[in-house]
């Protein structure tokens, strides 16, 4: 995820109308976007892809770039799903990192998060009050907590990041709040991911629903364009207004990874400068995948149920 303060090109700065199918296409073929860019049938292609790189540093991808992204995509999924089965109260959060640096490196892949400007593991695990950015250690998980995983493989030099936040134990009413709206917050925002709509549509559904249920949006980290690097163009921040921001087009791929807390949005970051915290102690949750904008909608390239 980027922090406010690693801005791209592709940054909520950048904003547009937003682009309607009548409209003239955004490469600046001429055309209407329906004619053009919208089912990618016009000769315009190529020149979107050099548009949306020299305009906002947006890297559109190939065929070849989204089947190995999805390929490292099924190997973050399959992690994940041997970390759920192995959670349970007593187990530390250094136990995850072991689970998923070996089951990384046996698959052939190198995790993401290891040495990467100086974060010591293989998974960020953030439990209960930290949002994110959590570093692995010999905190102890007990019943009723809730604990975000976040890994990112990278398997043949592509990229593909996701997380969730998981119950240890039984949880409490509070723990099925933050979790329920954290998900449904990823689901609307996946929703909103379809050409012509814009990345201020995804931000205005998930901010919308998380004030609704009288939670708060975390505005200091926010997704990103991902794939052929860690972190690319766009930022992808999880509050706005609808029809702002860069228009979505096919072959963008990027995380949407909303982190919702049950109080304030305020945060702190610990004396290791990289866990976020809660300023009020509240609880805070999170879910990430990785999502393809297809010619007609979305795929998510990390797919798991919500």
């Amino acid at each position: 995820m980027y922090t406010k303060q690693e801005k791209t090109n592709g940054s909520m700065n950048n904003r547009r109308v937003k682009v309607g199918r009548n409209d003239p296409c955004p490469c600046g073929s001429g055309l209407k976007y329906k004619k053009c860019c919208l089912r990618k049938k016009a000769p315009g292609d190529e020149n979107l892809k050099d548009q949306y790189l020299r305009r906002y540093n947006i890297r559109l991808k190939e065929k070849k770039d989204i089947e190995g992204i999805r390929r490292a995509g099924r190997l973050a999924i399959a992690t994940l799903d041997l970390v759920e089965a192995a959670l349970r109260p007593g187990m530390t959060t250094e136990d995850i990192n072991t689970i998923v640096h070996d089951f990384t490196v046996e698959n052939g892949a190198v995790p993401a998060p290891l040495n990467y400007r100086g974060f010591p593991k293989s998974v960020c695990v953030s439990v209960n009050e930290v949002i994110c950015h959590g570093i692995p250690g010999e905190r102890l998980l007990n019943d009723g907590d809730i604990v975000n995983v976040d890994v990112t493989p990278i398997l043949d030099g592509y990229y593909a990041d996701t997380n969730k936040t998981f119950f240890v134990g039984t949880p409490g009413a509070d723990a099925r709040k933050i979790v329920d709206v954290a998900g449904n917050c990823l689901k609307l925002g996946m929703s909103m991911v379809r050409p012509g709509n814009t990345i201020g549509d995804i931000g205005w559904a998930i901010q919308n629903y998380a004030e609704g249920r009288k939670c708060s949006v975390v505005r200091e980290f926010i997704g990103h364009g991902v794939g052929l690097d860690f972190h690319e163009a766009p930022q992808v921040p999880h509050y706005g207004r609808k029809g702002e921001g860069i228009v979505l087009v096919p072959n963008m791929v990027f995380t949407i990874e909303p982190m919702v807390n049950l109080g304030k949005s305020s945060l702190r970051v610990l004396k290791d400068n990289w866990t976020a915290v809660t300023k009020d102690s509240s609880l805070s949750a999170q879910f990430e995948q990785t999502i393809l904008v297809t010619e007609d909608g979305n795929e998510s390239l990390t797919p798991y149920d919500l």
